[in-house]
């Protein structure tokens, strides 16, 4: 009965949706695992865990609805102040999914790339992530960037270091860097900025997450954790995103509406 409804509650807001509107890059900060299971008289790590399954439930949904690329924070470069206990947990998680998970992400034509600095992670995680890009690495049908330990700034920072270098060089003059140029640096290089960001747990802040790529990315706020968020709730952030009018700084014109009008309007 209840299962029922869902669905019918899904295919109702599926219909609502313009398939010609579709963000075709959707960026995700999983919020919430911790406080989710703490509420709950739980082990934190049984959050965690339970995300990972939802994670699962919105990359079939963005893939299945057409979205194109979808970006999510796993493990940032701040979430090493954890306790240890629960990074090293973190860490043979990362492992555990992936080695579980792989086959059928390549046999859907998913193609997955880890971004962010991996040099701290152990060998065994870095030798099975290093696998799994290279596996996936031809598929087409879409794309699953997984974010771990990534911080915005240090990405910004490194990208104006190599700069620098290369000018102090004279590989490249002054004069050449632009917002292009200084976009085919970036970790994300290659990939459309994501339209739609989406927070889980009712945090309004984007914790130094892909800071250069969603200056004008739509943000959408759900107060529901992580391990609660379904394909549902993705709908539900969909339709919010549709019902925006994406201006990029400029203005909506009405028919004969005059620069004095807009200004009275804006």
């Amino acid at each position: 009965m209840i299962l029922g409804k869902i669905i019918d509650n899904n295919k109702n807001l599926s219909e609502k949706i313009d398939k010609q509107k579709l963000p075709e890059h959707v960026a995700i900060i999983m919020d919430g695992n911790g406080r989710w299971a703490t509420k709950k008289g739980l082990p934190r790590s049984f959050g965690h865990k339970q995300g990972v399954g939802v994670l699962k439930e919105i990359i079939k949904s963005s893939k299945k609805l057409g979205c194109k690329i979808l970006t999510v924070y796993a493990f940032s470069t701040e979430n090493w102040t954890r306790p240890t206990k629960e990074v090293d947990f973190l860490i043979n998680l990362f492992s555990e999914v992936l080695e579980r998970e792989i086959d059928e992400i390549h046999q859907e034509s998913i193609k997955i790339k880890f971004i962010g600095d991996l040099v701290p992670f152990p060998e065994s995680l870095k030798k099975i992530i290093n696998s799994s890009e290279t596996l996936t690495k031809n598929n087409k049908a879409f794309l699953l960037n997984v974010c771990v330990n990534y911080g915005g700034r240090q990405e910004i920072v490194n990208v104006a270091k190599d700069i620098a270098l290369k000018s102090f060089s004279g590989e490249i003059k002054p004069c050449e860097v632009n917002e292009e140029f200084f976009n085919s640096a970036l970790l994300t290089k290659g990939i459309k900025d994501p339209e739609l960001l989406i927070r889980t747990s009712g945090e309004k802040r984007i914790s130094n997450f892909l800071l250069w790529q969603l200056a004008y990315s739509e943000i959408y706020i759900s107060d529901v954790m992580w391990p609660d968020f379904n394909e549902l709730e993705f709908l539900k952030a969909i339709i919010d995103y549709q019902s925006r009018n994406r201006r990029f700084g400029g203005i909506e014109s009405l028919p004969n509406e005059s620069f004095e009008d807009s200004q009275c309007n804006s």
